[in-house]
């Protein structure tokens, strides 16, 4: 099997090209912005014919969920056009298509895990953009997979625990929202997720994350005691940290389609 991953220097990106590489029975192509600028259609066109690949797990995207406020046209070129390109590409030559999707395509505004079906409806540029991506995807290829995920995790690139921990060593105390719960994702996880599904041809949504819920306070606390450091973690509301963008108070997902079509569910991270 021949795998295309975009966004292959990213957080995710990486890890699955790691994950992969270790299978026998997959050759991986990695390519980062470098090699592939999913805005430029044309580019894409041509590094999809060229390397014909059975399944494009589509990693790239633009993540700066405060930054796309102000940087809309940006944003929707590369999570939502760049998708477009992606997607128009693969069917052309009859590749599956895994778009990693994420929460925020959800307003938060529930009070019980969200399933796959439950309409969308983003409060930030993000989460738009995202969410038409997966509109893209529906629209232009018939062998997909959208993965949405939330609040992911791993070793490589820039995330939440790099940033506690980096905020820890020169602070005694910091303050994190507990007013907005999720589900950390571990990207060893996901990407081994990822691997099960691309296997098969069951087509659809699904929500992967790892088992259980938390705020970011009791993210943040967990960290600080795994790494068993003593700055203080001090809860506080939304309203009391302002952002550019508007964050959904609640994306924990329920696992209703990884359930039914008989994959495991993700456990608890595996480690921070």
């Amino acid at each position: 099997m021949r795998v295309l991953v975009t966004g292959a220097e990213g957080q995710l990106g990486r890890d699955v090209v790691h994950v992969f590489n270790t299978v026998s029975n997959i050759v991986v192509s990695g390519l980062g912005r470098q090699e592939l600028d999913i805005t430029d259609f044309n580019q894409c066109k041509k590094v999809i014919n060229l390397i014909r690949p059975d399944v494009i797990i589509h990693c790239a995207a633009y993540t700066a969920v405060d930054k796309a406020e102000s940087d809309e046209d940006q944003a929707y070129a590369v999570n939502t056009l760049g998708t477009r390109n992606l997607a128009v590409a693969a069917e052309s030559i009859g590749s599956k298509v895994c778009y990693i999707s994420t929460d925020y395509v959800f307003d938060g505004r529930s009070d019980k895990p969200y399933k796959e079906y439950d309409v969308v409806n983003p409060i930030n540029v993000y989460g738009k953009t995202k969410q038409a991506g997966e509109t893209m995807v529906i629209s232009f290829s018939h062998r997909y997979f959208i993965v949405r995920t939330s609040w992911v995790f791993g070793l490589h690139g820039n995330n939440f625990v790099k940033t506690m921990l980096k905020l820890a060593e020169e602070r005694d105390h910091i303050k994190v929202v507990d007013d907005q719960k999720g589900s950390p994702t571990f990207t060893e996880d996901l990407a081994e997720f990822i691997y099960e599904l691309i296997q098969t041809d069951k087509y659809g949504i699904y929500h992967a994350s790892n088992s259980g819920s938390c705020s970011w306070y009791e993210f943040a606390k967990t960290i600080i005691e795994e790494k068993k450091l003593g700055t203080a973690i001090i809860p506080c509301a939304t309203e009391d940290f302002p952002r550019p963008a508007p964050r959904p108070r609640f994306t924990v997902m329920d696992h209703l389609s990884i359930r039914a079509n008989g994959f495991k569910e993700c456990g608890p991270g595996k480690k921070l």
